[in-house]
This record gives structure tokens, C-alpha cells and sequence, in this order.
């Protein structure tokens, strides 16, 4: 089954750039369909393969940072040729 995920990694500390940078940079090596924009970083691909990825470098994340938040939003399809039509 192929998914959209939509990510925002929110550090709560005034070094918050290296964490995010990381975690981007992350995603960009794990051979998914990775698409950033000022506000969010999407991934799109297999949900067993994606959902893995992500609880592993979610966690490291975690584990790097002491105040973090994660928000993530998932759709079931792969949405990343999306072009508005209107």
C-alpha cells in the first residue's frame, strides 16, 4: 500500500536548525520520493517500508533532543505527482 506522510519536527530550544537539518537530511537517504517546503517535509512510498523508517528516526530524533515534537499526517495513496487542476 502506497502513503503520503507529511512531517513537521519542532524543537522546543533555541538551537533548533542542526536537529531539523538532520532529520532532513535523514529522510533524504532513505531512497523514498522526499519533497521539502518551508514548513513541512513530505515522504512518500510503501507504508511497511516508510512507517519502519520513520519510527527508527523518529526515536533517534527523540533521543537527540530533550524537548521535541513530531507531527505527522498520513494519507493512503501515494500523493507526490499531485498538480492542482484549478
Amino acid at each position: 500500500m502506497q502513503i503520503s506522510v507529511e512531517l513537521a519536527l519542532t524543537p522546543l530550544q533555541d538551537d533548533f536548525e542542526a536537529p531539523v537539518k538532520n532529520f532532513i537530511k535523514k529522510l533524504r537517504t532513505s531512497g523514498y520520493t522526499v519533497m521539502e517546503n518551508p514548513l513541512s517535509t513530505q515522504i512518500y512510498g510503501d507504508y511497511d517500508g516508510i512507517m519502519k523508517f520513520l519510527t527508527e528516526e523518529v526515536k533517534e530524533a527523540f533521543e537527540a533532543v530533550d524537548h521535541i515534537i513530531v507531527t505527522i499526517k498520513i494519507v493512503k495513496s501515494n500523493r507526490s505527482n499531485y498538480a492542482a487542476d484549478f
